[in-house]
């Protein structure tokens, strides 16, 4: 693994369960804040074999960018079942769930 990739995986694996940090913000952190994407081939590639808390990393907007039905609604079904509130249109209130680890 990448120095990137290890601490892209040490955050993720460190959002407390009913917060969540977008894939910029853990890009940002991880030390490389234009690589959003790099985050989220990431996430696909490893989540399962480090067993990452995956549906806590939503988009800059607030919302879950999956596409897929089925992960979309996992996504949607697990951070609700952590207390994570989503409105109506999908969003989620960053100001109240986002997750700011050296604040």
């Amino acid at each position: 693994m990448t120095p990137f990739t290890e601490a892209v995986v040490e955050i993720i694996r460190n959002i407390p369960a009913g917060r969540v940090m977008t894939y910029g913000q853990i890009a940002g952190l991880a030390g490389s804040p234009r690589a959003a994407r790099q985050v989220v081939r990431i996430l696909h590639s490893m989540s399962r074999a480090h067993r990452l808390p995956w549906h806590r990393v939503i988009n800059a907007k607030g919302q879950i960018a999956l596409r897929d039905d089925d992960s979309y609604n996992e996504q949607w079904m697990s951070l609700e079942a952590e207390g994570v509130v989503i409105g109506l249109n999908g969003a989620i209130d960053l100001g109240e769930y986002q997750w700011n680890p050296h604040v």
